[in-house]
């Protein structure tokens, strides 16, 4: 049985940056999580809907009962199709804004910026198992070197 991994929150804070109104973490996931009625509202203000699903499954199922499906296992996205990112994204004075911002999904909302220009990976490579405070044998941070 594991132990219980003790993290360290003030070095976790050191990590997670202020927003910097970049726009690269809406441009750089395709994919976000929508839960409740979220997908309605994404709808509704002209974004895009949509669901994980094979090829398979679209010749075996119709694309409503795919989407029913996926909706009771809680997997329906907002998608952004293409590098712009999403479609609720605007530039103003340098700076990206979010066109929703105070009813954005609560994906978004829980968002928590980490360097996502890539910065990051080159701080951590491949893995992120160092933002547990261990190492990648699951030991504490040597913190002293």
């Amino acid at each position: 049985m594991m132990g219980k991994i003790n993290i360290d929150h003030d070095a976790l804070k050191t990590i997670l940056q202020e927003c910097r109104q970049c726009g690269t973490c809406c441009k750089k996931y395709k994919k976000v999580l929508l839960q409740g009625d979220e997908a309605e509202y994404i709808k509704k203000m002209g974004g895009h809907v949509g669901v994980d699903a094979t090829l398979k499954e679209l010749r075996e199922k119709p694309l409503a009962q795919l989407i029913e499906e996926n909706r009771e296992k809680g997997k329906v996205y907002m998608i952004h199709p293409d590098e712009k990112g999403c479609i609720f994204l605007q530039k103003r004075n340098g700076l990206f804004y979010c066109k929703i911002y105070h009813y954005r999904p609560l994906s978004c909302q829980g968002f928590r910026c980490n360097m996502a220009d890539e910065s990051f990976h080159s701080l951590f490579g491949d893995t992120a198992i160092y933002l547990l405070g261990q190492d990648s044998f699951g030991l504490p941070l040597n913190r002293e070197k």
